[in-house]
């Protein structure tokens, strides 16, 4: 069986992991654990574009509205220091909502989505899922405190400590001593989860239209190219996604659209055993696995 071989090889490799592949035409779904839920890291950036979409074509919010922006400390050092987008700012800014949500969305700009999660809180974009008939993702939490786990707080050569403990400090229940992995603390949800809401905004029945087809195009933009985007992108197919990254997790959800009309959802969600901050390999293997679950799905 396909799915035997490919769990032997993520366990060789030190990757807990949990994979969803689904046609959005036909709905046969091919996956690895899929219903094992993960905290999200940014991959809740999806349902927040989602939500503040609706909130703009509501009339609540309007997407020209310029938001004034003052890069705050990174928790190791002044403005100017954190990793990407924003955060590598060193003056104030005004940057309008329309243009928050790209940086949020397609650069996976931290500062950009918690000043979108400032104009719609945690809580309203959970409801707006649940209201969109949308389950098994639960927003608790915006974005900061992904910037302030034991990795920001160690010296960049103890970084092996912080994935250490990621490693260890997690237990049979999904919790964990770092809130940021607990699952019943963390934005969490499941591959699952995470391909239904891609099947609501590919083929979408409660959401508006325009809302989907705005979120799509968001994600299509998507910067972050080096984990699953190189088995999916080709002259004859597009691969629309958005990552999302916290000390052992790395995941990936996207959909891979062919010139032929086909289209999979696709979730990605793993937590290495490795306590190494940069795993190419695993990176590679998760695109790996998910392109052979596709290609399996394709062929039958």
């Amino acid at each position: 069986m396909i799915t035997h071989r490919l769990r032997t090889e993520l366990d060789e490799a030190g990757l807990h992991a949990s994979f969803l592949v689904r046609d959005l035409h036909t709905g046969h779904e091919i996956g690895i654990d899929p219903d094992t839920e993960y905290a999200t890291a940014s991959l809740v950036k999806v349902p927040l574009a989602l939500a503040t979409l609706h909130r703009i074509h509501q009339g609540e919010l309007d997407g020209a509205t310029r938001i004034e922006i003052t890069p705050a400390p990174a928790v190791t050092g002044p403005p100017g220091t954190g990793p990407f987008g924003l955060s590598k700012f060193r003056h104030p800014v005004t940057i309008a909502i329309d243009d928050l949500l790209h940086l949020s969305t397609c650069l996976s700009d931290n500062t950009a989505a918690e000043a979108l999660f400032d104009l719609t809180p945690p809580e309203t974009v959970d409801r707006l899922l649940r209201e969109h008939d949308i389950p098994g993702i639960t927003v608790r939490h915006s974005i900061k405190s992904l910037g302030s786990t034991p990795a920001e707080r160690l010296a960049p050569d103890e970084n092996h400590l912080a994935q250490t403990l990621a490693i260890r400090a997690g237990t049979d229940g999904r919790g964990h001593d770092i809130p940021q992995l607990d699952v019943t603390l963390a934005n969490s949800g499941s591959a699952r989860a995470h391909v239904e809401l891609l099947q609501a905004l590919w083929k979408p029945t409660t959401i508006h239209p325009d809302i989907a087809r705005r979120v799509r195009e968001l994600m299509a933009d998507n910067a972050i190219r080096h984990r699953l985007a190189p088995d999916f992108t080709t002259d004859a197919s597009t691969w629309a996604s958005k990552t999302g990254t916290v000390l052992n997790h790395r995941h990936e959800i996207g959909v891979v659209e062919h010139e032929n009309g086909e289209a999979y959802a696709i979730a990605a969600l793993t937590a290495s055993q490795v306590p190494s901050r940069h795993q190419p390999a695993a990176e590679a293997l998760m695109g790996r696995v998910a392109r052979t679950l596709r290609d399996h799905l394709r062929s039958v």
